[in-house]
């Protein structure tokens, strides 16, 4: 009898295990989801620029041979009579930090680098090496993690200032709109004959990656050169 009960309870057991064999499993899946996403958004990531963002021979966060270059001695603090409207650009080279971003309104201060790779995002904000220098005339284009160094960016408002500092000038812009747009648009990031700063991210989303980026669109407000070293201010 006792037999006969153990053979009928036997399919329930073996189901029993199937059913918390998958419930694990799942488990499992779902939790390693978030990472999964977030590697991606680090490794993948769109920011958005597919044009060339790396120097001539692949260089990219994970290549050998990049070497990328902080900058602590940019003056963000510099002393208006050695500024002047004439002056000269300093050309960055890739991997090189050659701005300070901030923006007060929005509680943001971060390094900017020259070009774009993973190690770069994971210490700042990256320019396109396809956008134009700070001080051309043309479309300047940041980008930053939404998790790290551009979280707040979607709290700014037209009207709020944004200061860059190179060693070279300072550069302040305004915003003009803020903008929603999807990864394949191209039409903030593309070049421009107006002065233009274009900063933007991803949409914050708890769960997975996002294809839509939220953007700040500044316009130059004014442009200034530092003095010459040994120089004082310009005429």
């Amino acid at each position: 009898m006792a037999t006969e009960k153990k053979k009928s309870l036997a399919p329930v057991y073996v189901l029993t295990g199937v059913f918390l064999f998958i419930l694990c499993a799942a488990v499992c899946i779902a939790a390693l989801i978030v990472p999964y996403e977030k590697g991606k958004t680090y490794l993948g990531l769109a920011f958005m620029d597919q044009s060339k963002t790396a120097p001539a021979g692949g260089a990219s966060g994970l290549n050998e041979g990049l070497i990328i270059k902080e900058n602590p001695d940019i003056d963000t603090n510099p002393d208006a009579q050695n500024l002047s409207e004439q002056g000269e650009i300093i050309r960055p080279v890739f991997g090189e930090q050659y701005a300070v971003l901030r923006c007060e309104a929005a509680q943001i201060e971060v390094p900017v680098f020259w070009g774009s790779t993973q190690e770069m995002l994971e210490r700042g904000a990256c320019q396109s090496s396809s956008s134009k220098v700070l001080g051309e005339t043309g479309n300047v284009v940041i980008s930053a993690h939404v998790n790290t160094f551009f979280a707040n960016l979607s709290k700014m408002q037209p009207g709020d200032e944004v200061v860059l500092y190179t060693e070279y000038g300072v550069f302040t812009y305004t915003v003009r709109e803020m903008v929603k747009f999807e990864n394949t648009d191209k039409q903030y990031v593309s070049p421009k004959k107006t002065d233009q700063l274009t900063l933007y991210t991803c949409e914050a989303q708890v769960l997975g990656t996002s294809t839509t980026r939220v953007g700040a669109v500044c316009d130059l407000t004014s442009r200034q050169f530092r003095a010459a070293s040994g120089e004082g201010a310009a005429e």
